[in-house]
Formats: C-alpha cells, sequence, structure tokens
C-alpha cells in the first residue's frame, strides 16, 4: 500500500487535529474542519488504510484514531513546516535572555531553560557545561584589601568560579600582578586532569614565600573545577498537569521521578545531534515511552558546550516547540560567544 499525497494531507489533519485537542479525530470532523475535496467516507476509507500502515491507531472500537509514533515520525521527518514565532516571542528570547547579572555561562543557561519551560509550558531540561572537561582561561588575584585577597578563575567554557583568600601578612598590588603573571604562565589551558605533581611542584617553587597563597589556590582550583556535579537542570516540571494524557496521578509521579534522576536526564542530554527528536516508544527509558523529547546542542563556536531540550507528551507541538529550540539556542549561542569575547 502506497503513501500517496491524499493519504499525507489526511493524516496532516489528524495529527494537526489531535495536537491541538487531545480528542481522538473521525472522518467527519477532518471532512467538516479540513477543506481536502472529498467526502466523509473517503477520508473513513483513507484513515482504515493508514492504521493498517500503523500511522494511526484506535483507542476504543467506537472513538475517533490518534496519530501513532510512526505517524508522528513520518510527520516530523517530511511534513512538518516551522512554526513562525510571534514578535512577542522573538521580543522574550532576544530581551530576557541576557541580564547585566548573566555574566556567567552556567548562569545564562540557567535562564534559558527558565525561558524554554515558559515559552513551550513543557517540561524543560538542560546539561550545563562541563567543569572538568574546561580548561583555565585565566587566574586573576584582586586585592580586597591588605589583607583579603579574591582569586577568581575563568574557564574556555565561561565558567566562572571566585573564592576569598586570607593572607597571613600583607601584601601589595606589585606582588599580586607578578603572583598573577605566574599563575597564568604555569596554569593558563589546563584542565583539572592536566595539573599534576610536576605543575604543582613547580608552581609552589615559584611562589616560594606565600605559601598561604599556593595552598588556597591549589585548593580553589580542585575545589572548583573538580565539581563532579554534571549540571543538569529543569523547570516547568508541573506544566504537564495541563495534559490530559497525564491527568492519572501515576502518570505524572513516574514521569516526575524521570525527570529528576539525573541519570535519566544525562541520557537524554548526551546527543550529539544538533538537533535531536524522540519520539514515544523510540525512548529506551520505559517511564518516558509516552513522552517526547526534543534537544538541541549549544556552544562556543564549533565547540559543543551542552544541550538544551524539552520532555512533553508525544502530541508535543512539535511545529512551534522545534521552532522556539532553534531561536533559542542561536541566541544563547550568540549570548555565550559574547561573554567569552568580552572576557578577552
Amino acid at each position: 500500500m502506497s503513501m500517496d499525497d491524499r493519504k499525507l494531507k489526511i493524516l496532516h489533519a489528524i495529527i494537526h487535529d489531535y495536537i491541538s485537542t487531545a480528542e481522538p479525530v473521525g472522518s467527519r470532523t477532518i471532512a467538516k474542519k479540513y477543506d481536502l475535496g472529498i467526502s466523509s467516507a473517503t477520508i473513513r476509507n483513507e484513515m482504515a488504510d493508514l492504521e493498517d500502515m500503523g500511522y494511526i491507531e484506535q483507542l476504543h472500537s467506537s472513538s475517533g484514531r490518534k496519530p501513532s509514533d510512526k505517524g508522528y515520525r513520518l510527520y516530523v521527518d517530511k511534513m512538518m513546516q516551522l512554526h513562525r514565532l510571534s514578535p512577542e516571542e522573538e521580543y522574550i528570547i532576544k530581551n530576557e535572555l541576557l541580564t547585566d547579572a548573566l555574566f556567567e555561562v552556567d548562569k545564562l543557561v540557567r535562564q534559558a531553560t527558565i525561558l524554554l519551560s515558559n515559552l513551550t509550558n513543557l517540561i524543560s531540561v538542560v546539561k550545563a557545561p562541563s567543569v572538568q572537561e574546561s580548561k583555565i582561561k585565566s587566574i586573576q588575584l584582586i586585592a580586597i584589601d591588605d589583607f583579603n585577597v579574591i582569586s577568581v578563575i575563568v574557564t574556555d567554557s565561561g565558567i566562572i568560579k571566585n573564592n576569598v583568600i586570607r593572607m597571613r601578612k600583607p601584601i601589595g598590588n606589585e606582588v599580586i600582578n607578578r603572583i598573577n603573571n605566574l599563575l597564568n604562565s604555569r596554569l593558563k589551558n589546563l584542565s583539572i586532569g592536566m595539573i599534576n605533581l610536576e605543575v604543582i611542584n613547580n608552581l609552589k617553587k615559584d611562589l616560594n614565600g606565600y605559601e598561604d597563597i599556593f595552598d588556597a589556590i591549589i585548593s580553589h582550583l580542585y575545589e572548583s573545577l573538580s565539581d563532579s556535579d554534571e549540571g543538569v537542570y529543569f523547570e516547568g516540571a508541573t506544566n504537564i498537569l495541563e495534559y490530559p494524557e497525564f491527568k492519572d496521578i501515576e502518570k505524572v509521579k513516574d514521569i516526575l521521578s524521570f525527570v529528576d534522576n539525573d541519570n535519566n536526564m544525562l541520557g537524554i542530554l548526551g546527543s550529539k545531534a544538533k538537533m535531536s527528536i524522540i519520539i514515544g516508544n523510540e525512548n529506551n527509558l520505559e517511564k518516558a515511552k509516552e513522552c517526547s523529547i526534543i534537544t538541541a546542542v549549544y556552544g562556543l563556536g564549533d565547540r559543543p558546550l551542552g544541550t538544551i531540550g524539552v520532555i512533553g507528551p508525544t502530541r508535543i507541538p512539535y511545529s512551534k516547540v522545534v521552532s522556539i529550540l532553534i531561536k533559542l539556542t542561536n541566541e544563547l549561542n550568540k549570548n555565550i560567544n559574547k561573554i567569552y569575547l568580552d572576557d578577552d
């Protein structure tokens, strides 16, 4: 049985209607609402064929049809046209993502996750840049007063860590500048895994007489850059309560426990594809079989830093969500690159 234009139009109408209403769709609804130029009897026959082919399914013998995972997949791959964002959506993405406070990449990413959840009314998830994979871009000591110095570590993925060091003896700006030069010549472009015993011993010799700075910097480095927290965040978990698919409290518990599990989230957010759409049973995680997951990679230039996306029912409004995600990721990339360039 071949998939001709007429079947595609009917399938498109069923998917469009079901995404909007969450109600199974009958042939009369399609005939009335969508001007396909064919009778409801012809539509009924075509729907029977689409069901035989596995693109739609019937929940009960008396009900209409709903799209299957296979139907959604065909729609996403072959039929979907990107939704045109409203001026308001464009404005929100452009203007609410970056504020004066967001000069750190991980804060920027958190803000993007909140925005994504608000704009899509779905659960949004993100993997923030990995601290352990980052390399030191610069280390700066800045005097607060004679006995207190703040150390600021900036990584090449835009992560900033700072710490206050209490000195045992007063320290002047000239000494601070010399120490800054030593620290950067020894540690710049190293990741935490590259700071071995040789590097540490050389640094200790360089900082002879300033053991308090040496001890504080080494412990600050390890504390900041050994951070094993994968930085997986989610927002808008209660949004799913608004979808009739999840009116069963057990389903809601399943989804919430699934989202709250970092290993599950890392599995979802591990895709290296620029844009990934996983629909229902394509997901090998049992508790997400009734969900679709759309993710995109964000980064610094050509370097991927993390993944951001949404989780929702399989009748997720794919066209709109993909458009929002593309726009948001582009804006996120732009701002990450801006933060990085401003640091130079």
